[in-house]
């Protein structure tokens, strides 16, 4: 491989602010901060706002559009049963 033309790919920690879940995973994202994980090793820290643990589709607190009625429904009424133009 050519020096200096790859991107610096190694160890990170990602970490979901909202509920504070940790995972490290190997990434070329930029961090500015540093965290020392329970084992002794000090690793980039790239900061998440949601991650599966927080996001309302893993944690099934997802609410359906299908299942509200409005819109959906109506469009469904109005278009769901029209024939097929020969």
């Amino acid at each position: 491989m050519k020096e200096g033309i790859h991107p610096n790919y190694r160890e990170i920690c990602f970490m979901d602010v909202s509920n504070g879940f940790k995972f490290v995973t190997r990434s070329c994202a930029n961090t500015k901060e540093m965290i020392t994980m329970e084992d002794g090793r000090e690793l980039p820290l790239f900061k998440l706002d949601t991650s599966s643990e927080s996001h309302p589709f893993y944690t099934g607190t997802q609410k359906s559009v299908d299942n509200l009625g409005g819109r959906v429904e109506r469009f469904r009424n109005r278009f769901g049963k029209t024939p097929i133009k020969s």
